[in-house]
């Protein structure tokens, strides 16, 4: 399909989704999250993808937040009705594909911008990069899955500070809390993300899917992860990958699934 807001370029065995909307600093709005929606499903269904990247367009900014005048006149029942539609459509749908996604943070990622990087399955920031979830200071909090992710991913303490001052924080900081895997030069994002999408694509696809849903399980309410990791390791056994994997091991050669 065509996309007003979004560019997807394909290399090797990954394919790399760009947030084009560089004079708004790629802020999400509804139409970008619908066609973001879009983007991730036709890669995921795309067999010769094995990874996806996600980024923004120009050097600023990956994701600098929402537009907000689009929703600065909603009531209570508007705004539940937003965030539940874009957790739906976007951020728990990323987080739940079966293909690993590495946000590539490539300047600000504020808000929406966070919580996209944050619903992704590896983040990977330049050093001139800042993240936030500023929503307090617009008397709101994050509405997108930050009140959630944020503390998995830096531990309850720093996810109260960082929500409650509502303030920006560096890449050396992010890593420092467990935000991001990496920080690397500015000039060097990209490339060290398709390396990492060359490491991952090497691997049996049905694997790391496994993988995704298994990891995923520990963070949802009413869900045994060790069920789950059983019933996907279990099922793993059923596969051509496992019988390609074990037969390359035998066979000291490389796998190719």
């Amino acid at each position: 399909m065509g996309y007003r807001n979004v560019l997807i370029e394909f290399d090797d065995d990954w394919g790399t989704i760009i947030i084009n909307r560089p004079k708004k600093l790629n802020a999400l709005n509804k139409e970008t999250i619908a066609e973001l929606h879009m983007a991730f499903k036709e890669l995921n269904e795309d067999d010769e993808v094995r990874v996806i990247i996600i980024t923004g367009s120009g050097d600023r900014a990956f994701v600098a937040g929402a537009d907000i005048d689009e929703f600065a006149d909603f009531d209570k029942d508007k705004g539940k009705k937003l965030s539940k539609k874009g957790q739906e459509l976007l951020f728990d749908f990323v987080s739940n594909l079966k293909k690993p996604v590495i946000a590539a943070i490539n300047g600000f990622a504020l808000g929406g911008g966070l919580e996209l990087a944050m619903a992704s399955h590896i983040r990977v920031a330049c050093d001139t990069a800042k993240m936030g979830l500023p929503e307090v200071s617009l008397g709101l909090i994050p509405g997108y899955g930050g009140t959630q992710r944020l503390p998995q991913l830096v531990g309850k303490g720093k996810a109260m500070e960082m929500i409650m001052t509502g303030t920006m924080i560096s890449a050396d900081d992010a890593l420092k809390f467990g935000l991001v895997n990496h920080v690397v030069p500015e000039g060097e994002l990209i490339s060290f993300c398709e390396g990492l999408a060359k490491k991952i694509s090497r691997n049996s696809p049905i694997a790391m899917g496994a993988a995704i849903k298994s990891i995923n399980a520990n963070f949802e309410d009413g869900v045994n992860g060790f069920k789950t990791e059983i019933e996907e390791f279990g099922n793993c056994f059923g596969t051509e990958d496992f019988k390609e994997g074990t037969a390359a091991f035998l066979e000291k050669r490389k796998p190719s699934f």
